[in-house]
C-alpha cells in the first residue's frame, strides 16, 4: 500500500459504534431468562386484553337479556350471571380496571418509597431519623385491617379511591429497603468523586445512585403491584368498592353473593380467580429477570 493510500485511509473518519442502550441491555437480559420471558408474555397478554377488551368481548357486559345462571355452553363459554350477563364479556372488559389498579398502586408505592428512602438514606442525620420513624410507624400498622377501616369511610367508592388508599399505605417496606441500599452507596468512591466535582445532590442521586438501584426499584414496583392487585380484589370481594364497576374483584363479589358454586356456575368464580393468579404470577416471574440483572451469576446460569 502506498503512502498516499495510507494517508487517505487515515483521513477517513472511523465509523461510530454506538453502545447498546441501557434499556436494550435490560430487555436482552430479561428475555434471556426463561422465567422472566414467560412472565413478560403473560403480562403483555393481559395488557393487550386491557387495551382492546371492549372490542374483544362477544357481548355487552351489562346486557341482561340472557337466561340466568347458565353453565358454560357454546353460546356463553363461561356461562351467565344471576342477572343474565355474559361472564366471559365481563371477564374481558374487567381486565382493564384490574390491570390499571395493579400498575397504578405499584407506581404510587414505588414513587413514595423512592422519595422517602432516597432522602433518608442520602441526607442522614435528623432527616433520616424523622423519616425512619415515620416508616417504622407505618410498618407496624396492620395492613388489611387498616385498608378496611379506610375504605369503610367511603362506601361504594370507585377504584380511584381504592388505588390511593392502597398506594399510600404500601410504601414502608420499599422505603426501608431502598434507604439501606442508599446508605451503602453514598460512601462509594464514585459518589465521593461526584461530590468533589461539585455535583448537586439531585444530580448525584439521579445520575450516580439511582442507576445502581434499578433492579431493587423494579423489584419493589413489581412486589407493590402484586400486593395492589390482591389488596384491591380483597376489598372488592368484601364489598368495599363500587360493585357496579366491572373488574375481577367485583365479579367475585357478585358470584359469592349469588351462590354461584351452589347453583353450579363454577366458571363465574374460577375464571377471575385464575386471571388474578396468572397476573400475579407473571409479575413474580419478571422479577426473576431483574434478579439476574443485579446478580451476574444468575444471569450466566439463565443464558
Amino acid at each position: 500500500m502506498s503512502v498516499a493510500d495510507q494517508r487517505k485511509l487515515s483521513a477517513e473518519p472511523l465509523p461510530v459504534v454506538r453502545p447498546p442502550s441501557p434499556l436494550a441491555d435490560i430487555f436482552r437480559v430479561l428475555w434471556s431468562n426463561s422465567k422472566a420471558r414467560v412472565g413478560m408474555v403473560l403480562a403483555g397478554f393481559f395488557i393487550l386484553v386491557a387495551i382492546f377488551g371492549p372490542l374483544l368481548a362477544p357481548y355487552n357486559p351489562n346486557d341482561t337479556n340472557f337466561p340466568f345462571m347458565l353453565s358454560p355452553n357454546a353460546s356463553h363459554w363461561l356461562g351467565t350471571t344471576q342477572s343474565g350477563q355474559d361472564v366471559l364479556s365481563q371477564l374481558i372488559v374487567g381486565t382493564r380496571l384490574s390491570v390499571i389498579v395493579t400498575f397504578a398502586v405499584g407506581a404510587i408505592a414505588t414513587v413514595l418509597a423512592l422519595m422517602i428512602g432516597l432522602t433518608a438514606g442520602y441526607l442522614a442525620g435528623w432527616v433520616d431519623e424523622i423519616l425512619s420513624f415515620l416508616t417504622n410507624v407505618f410498618l407496624v400498622l396492620p395492613g388489611l385491617p387498616l385498608l378496611i377501616v379506610l375504605a369503610s369511610y367511603a362506601p361504594g367508592a370507585g377504584l380511584g379511591l381504592i388505588i390511593l388508599i392502597i398506594g399510600f399505605t404500601s410504601w414502608p417496606w420499599g422505603a426501608r429497603v431502598l434507604r439501606s441500599q442508599v446508605v451503602t452507596l453514598r460512601t462509594r468512591d464514585f459518589v465521593l468523586a461526584a461530590r468533589l466535582a461539585g455535583d448537586s445532590r439531585a444530580r448525584i442521586i439521579g445520575r450516580e445512585i439511582l442507576p445502581n438501584m434499578l433492579s431493587l426499584v423494579m423489584a419493589n414496583f413489581l412486589g407493590s403491584a402484586t400486593y395492589g392487585l390482591l389488596a384491591a380484589v380483597g376489598l372488592q370481594f368484601l364489598g368495599f368498592g363500587n360493585p357496579n364497576q366491572i373488574s375481577w374483584g367485583s365479579m367475585l363479589y357478585w358470584a359469592q353473593n349469588s351462590g354461584a358454586l351452589l347453583q353450579g356456575q363454577w366458571a363465574w368464580i374460577l375464571a377471575p380467580g385464575l386471571c388474578i393468579a396468572l397476573l400475579g404470577m407473571s409479575l413474580t416471574l419478571i422479577n426473576f429477570g431483574f434478579d439476574a440483572i443485579s446478580n451476574p451469576r444468575l444471569r450466566e446460569d439463565s443464558e
